[in-house]
């Protein structure tokens, strides 16, 4: 069911996301991109990042993907979490189960935190991401103003590794997936419960 996402699958992606872009506060874009522009940021973020879909009788139920929240090197061991799920398949563990993965790759790869931007009226991902260990270190009220009012940005954070001084920069994902034992013993041992 959770498998890596590929260029193929933007228009589904795109087609999950857009709901989100037009009627809620869970992203503080504007606009749905358009396919061009949703392609590039794809393929730029998955130069580095795992993106990885949930895939249910041919059908793409939700996705995840991290990304840099910074651009400067000292921050290299940071990266970002996003999850994006269809309405129907919301409360059924997708989203758990493709953030268990996620990091599982992202810790191999060698990032030491992982963040999540949290609009603050966003209940339920915030108690999403406090059952996945996710705990505040930052609160921003009113910074983001979308469908006519000011919004709370809530910055959560995850400790992936313990290192007191890293001896590379993290690998690219696709050194950890290609290990032809590490991605599928994950998924093996992968419980919905």
């Amino acid at each position: 069911m959770i498998r890596i996402a590929q260029l193929a699958d933007v228009p589904e992606i795109l087609e999950i996301y857009a709901p989100y872009v037009l009627h809620s506060t869970a992203t503080f874009e504007y606009d749905v991109p358009c396919r061009r522009e949703f392609t590039r940021r794809f393929e730029t973020i998955t130069a580095q990042f795992p993106w990885l879909v949930w895939e249910a009788e041919g059908k793409i139920l939700g996705y995840a993907y991290a990304s840099p929240p910074f651009q400067r090197a000292a921050y290299s061991w940071c990266t970002e979490a996003t999850v994006y799920l269809r309405p129907q398949a919301q409360g059924k563990g997708i989203a758990k189960a493709l953030y268990t993965v996620l990091e599982a790759i992202l810790k191999q790869q060698g990032y030491q935190v992982v963040y999540a931007l949290i609009c603050g009226e966003n209940t339920p991902s915030l108690r999403f991401h406090e059952k996945m260990s996710y705990r505040i270190c930052g609160r921003f009220p009113d910074c983001g103003f979308k469908f006519g009012r000011w919004l709370e940005l809530i910055w959560m954070e995850k400790r992936l590794n313990v290192v007191k001084t890293p001896s590379a920069f993290p690998l690219s994902w696709l050194s950890i997936v290609q290990n032809t034992e590490f991605f599928p013993d994950i998924l093996d041992n992968l419980s919905l419960s």
